[in-house]
């Protein structure tokens, strides 16, 4: 249901930000321009990194805690 409201909303209606943010990047010059868009970078690329790092270690550790050589009638279980 979620998933289908979400597309009855108009794509430039989420993309809305502050006048005074939309404002200073459209009278802004080409290095302020530049510097913007690696600020932008810089903001998205370490969060990206930790993400795919966790992701990995994630993937690596899931099957640590299972224990294949228990047989059903030992009474260690719990």
């Amino acid at each position: 249901m979620l998933a289908g409201l979400t597309l009855l909303v108009p794509g430039p209606a989420l993309a809305q930000s502050c006048s005074l943010c939309y404002t200073q990047a459209a009278s802004a010059t080409a290095r302020f321009v530049q510097a913007l868009r690696s600020g932008i970078l810089v903001l998205i690329i370490p969060p990206l990194f930790l993400y795919a790092g966790i992701t990995i270690l994630a993937y690596r550790k899931r099957h640590q805690f299972k224990h294949d050589d228990q047989s059903d009638d030992s009474d260690t279980r719990w």
